[in-house]
């Protein structure tokens, strides 16, 4: 006699529990609780794991059902697109290989291995045989192979990618291979029950290359890249953004403002021109007066620092493949360029016994750091491999964290207020796999952060396994002016570092203690934050923040000296001024600053002259207004004026 099937008790998300007298799937669950809800169906949550709706569920289990409207609807349905973006690829160029194709932020991709050179004509042609898949409406399913019988299958049908990336996988997983129609692939899944599911709102957006596997070493891929959203709208609104985002671009307003370069003799490190610098140093001056406030005491650290250091801070082992170093025969030693400011932060706190009661102490250091970064991945300002840190570390006790935690997070959010950015939100990232230290540490290092941040009144999503090697952290994602996140200033809770490199101090008991560090950043590299501020305002700076305020342009040759005085009026009272004295007409010399974004133009004439006045034009307007000199530098030196120096 064969077994009576089990019975299954399934748990939603409200507590009530249906129960099943045998194995169910996720469109059964949604067929009992509603209708509505089984049309509305995408996929299955079951224990906290996403599972397809026709995949048997044959033990107890928490389930939630996933709709369109939940947030975790826009990776499901930009990983199926990106299998019907495989099929049509092969429907259309037979013998094209598949690679990997996976969901990212905003879109998918697929890496294809072809002879032939996919071109920008291509893609409409793509696209409209992936809106016809879809409107098939082909079924899903499932099936687990041996795994010889994948390999052997793929091999035999020239997909020799696929059958690489089965014999890398680890022995114990399962070998799933997910069918729409008669087209399958190797995946984990998991997949909507049909290809109309996914809906038309997607788009293809560009073709890159791409090594296998992310090394240069290997073979050259072509990828596509596209974006799938829920609905029409959605798409549109993103098409929008990635319209304005083109116009925002940092690198093309670096150029028209003559703000930065990059060049191939240095990758990934950049050239600041003298406004970028500019900008640069009033960006950093202001974060310097914010810390000095707050009871920071500025450090300075070396470059360049034996591999023994990196050794026994855990960075040799972990963080090998990013560190730049250097081989000095004469002394026979390794030496590696800082790819961050921590280990060096703690030979400082070493020099001389500490007591308990000089903590917390905080030192900050805008260091120069470098990385390695694969030169595909890099990015203008926004990804580079030469950076400087806003960096500090706070040496405290235990108790003191909350308070620093809170002090720090306050500092943070004055400083976005004050750079324009009001939409700031926390995400708390926890141990990664890739870690130093044992458990009890890090269940310590994580309750305390989580406490402080409670403390603190933040609300937070957790990250998880995206924490550091060494402790758990805060990360600050801001919003900039047309929607989009970035990820910037960060703290870290480490209760591993500082012992690994022997700092003490003399607790209230007597007894030599570790303290504990933590790790902090508000702008996190000051590149990557010029970036986003540039795209933010589009080059169109506050008062206060743009490396030149003010350009004093002449009318005629004849205004020449009053402009040269005024100019130096201006400029005595701290303000930054240029002048345009060029045997130009007036519009030319408009368009050009306008260009540059140049926030005010004063024009001077010879009425201008004799009366001692400016003709101001404000960027972006049409209209002007006439003023008395003194009466335009006090106008100016009040809005130029930082926020941190405003009565």
């Amino acid at each position: 006699m064969s077994a009576e099937p089990s019975a299954v008790r399934i748990t939603l998300p409200d507590g009530k529990i249906l129960p099943f007298g045998h194995a169910v799937t996720g469109s059964d669950i949604a067929s009992a609780i509603g209708p509505g809800l089984a049309k509305a169906a995408l996929a299955v949550e079951v224990n906290g794991k996403e599972w397809d709706l026709f995949r048997p569920i044959e033990n107890d289990a928490k389930v939630r059902i996933i709709t369109r409207k939940d947030p975790r609807a826009l990776e499901l349905i930009r990983h199926d697109a990106a299998h019907v973006l495989a099929m049509a690829v092969q429907e259309l160029f037979p013998g094209t290989q598949v690679t990997i194709g996976p969901a990212i932020e905003d879109g998918f991709y697929y890496d294809f291995a072809r002879n032939e050179p996919f071109t920008p004509d291509d893609l409409p042609k793509i696209e409209a045989r992936m809106h016809e898949i879809v409107a098939r409406d082909l079924p899903t399913r499932r099936v687990v192979w041996p795994r010889d019988q994948a390999i052997q299958h793929f091999e035999s049908i020239g997909e020799h990618y696929k059958a690489e990336l089965i014999r890398g996988l680890p022995p114990a997983e399962e070998i799933s291979i997910y069918y729409h129609g008669d087209w399958h692939d190797l995946c984990r899944g998991p997949h909507f029950v049909s290809t109309g599911k996914i809906g038309q709102a997607f788009r293809l957006t560009k073709i890159a290359g791409a090594y296998w596997r992310g090394d240069a070493r290997n073979a050259q891929l072509q990828r596509i890249y596209g974006t799938a959203w829920r609905d029409d709208k959605e798409l549109e609104d993103y098409l929008k953004r990635i319209e304005e985002a083109e116009k925002r671009d940092h690198r093309r307003l670096g150029r028209e403002m003559n703000l930065f370069h990059m060049q191939e003799e240095a990758v990934g490190q950049v050239f600041w021109h003298p406004k970028g610098y500019t900008l640069y140093r009033v960006l950093e001056d202001y974060v310097r007066r914010k810390l000095n406030r707050s009871g920071y005491r500025e450090v300075r650290t070396p470059q360049l620092i034996d591999r023994k250091l990196w050794e026994m801070s855990g960075h040799w082992a972990k963080y090998r493949e990013h560190m730049f170093v250097a081989e000095v025969e004469e002394e026979e030693k390794t030496l590696a360029i800082k790819p961050m400011n921590c280990p060096a932060h703690v030979q400082i706190f070493k020099q001389g016994t500490k007591s308990y009661r000089e903590l917390p102490l905080r030192l900050a250091e805008f260091g120069s750091c470098h990385r390695y970064e694969p030169s595909g991945a890099l990015h203008g300002l926004m990804r580079v491999r030469a950076f400087t840190q806003d960096d500090a570390h706070i040496f405290c006790t235990h108790e003191q964290i909350s308070d620093e935690t809170i002090a720090f997070c306050r500092l943070l959010m004055e400083i976005y207020r004050d750079l324009g950015f009001e939409d700031v939100h926390v995400k708390l990232a926890t141990r990664p796999d890739n870690r130093i230290g044992g458990d009890v540490i890090w269940d310590l290092a994580e309750q305390s952060l989580e406490t402080a941040t409670k403390q603190a009144r933040l609300n937070y999503t957790i990250n998880p396994g995206e924490g550091a090697f060494y402790g758990p952290k805060l990360e600050f994602v801001l919003r900039d002016s047309i929607g989009r996140e970035w990820q910037c200033g960060t703290l870290q809770v480490d209760f591993n570092m500082a012992e690994r490199l022997g700092a003490s101090y003399i607790a209230e008991d007597g007894a030599k203690h570790a303290p504990v560090m933590l790790h902090r950043a508000i702008l996190g590299s000051m590149e990557r934050f010029i970036g986003v501020l540039i795209e933010h305002y589009a080059g169109k700076f506050p008062l206060w923040v743009a490396p030149v305020q003010a350009v004093i342009a002449t009318v005629v040759s004849d205004a020449d000296a009053y402009a040269n005085e005024a100019a130096a009026a201006l400029t005595a009272k701290g303000l930054r001024v240029d002048s345009d004295l060029r045997n130009e007409k007036i519009n030319y010399k408009v368009r050009e600053h306008s260009l540059a974004k140049v926030p005010y133009l004063l024009v001077v004439g010879r009425r201008e002259a004799e009366n001692r006045t400016l003709m101001l034009r404000k960027l972006g307007s049409d209209a002007q207004e006439s003023l008395a000199l003194d009466a335009a530098i006090s106008m100016l030196v009040e809005e130029a004026t930082p926020p941190d120096s405003r009565a």
